[in-house]
């Protein structure tokens, strides 16, 4: 929560509902998310959320972006088309990010409840914390500036780098 999630995701979404240009955001994202799967993760599961919100809450700005990314001049990052979606729809942008946030921290909970297998009580216990952790990393955010925006731990990300080489995995990144 307080790595990527915090300074990469976090603080694009505050962004982008702060005015930044959308295709900047997007290639700053591309440019920071340095493990390759990390990056396809993102833009796989962005591309289907805007295909998706496209269909379900159409609007002008999604459909921009949908553009941007068709041709080529946008990635189509997670956090920037759930960000997108979220604002059009006039979600306040705390409670957009709190969602955002506690998503996928809900989504990394399901895979190790099954993963290690950590048990269903002890996964709600975690995602009963997280309620916590999200409202701090909300908080977290608005304080952050440009410069902070992307600084994640490199061990984190050489560890995300030796994944992809392994033999098996258990989920698909």
């Amino acid at each position: 929560m307080g790595q990527q999630l915090t300074y990469s995701d976090g603080l694009a979404i505050r962004f982008l509902y702060e005015g930044v240009d959308l295709g900047e955001l997007d290639a700053h994202l591309s440019a920071q998310l340095l493990p390759r799967q990390l990056r396809e993760a993102s833009t796989k599961m962005g591309g289907r959320l805007i295909e998706i919100g496209t269909e379900v809450f159409p609007s002008a700005e999604l459909e921009a972006y949908r553009a941007m990314v068709t041709t080529g001049g946008a990635a189509g990052h997670q956090p920037l088309a759930f960000a997108v979606v979220a604002r059009s729809l006039g979600v306040p942008f705390e409670e957009a990010l709190a969602a955002y946030l506690f998503a996928t921290v809900t989504s990394l909970t399901q895979n190790a409840v099954r993963a290690i297998p950590l048990g269903q009580n002890s996964g709600q216990r975690l995602l009963r914390k997280a309620h916590d952790d999200v409202a701090a990393a909300v908080e977290h955010v608005r304080h952050l500036s440009w410069d902070d925006f992307g600084a994640v731990s490199p061990g984190l990300e050489i560890s995300q780098m030796r994944h992809e080489w392994q033999r098996a995995r258990m989920f698909m990144s």
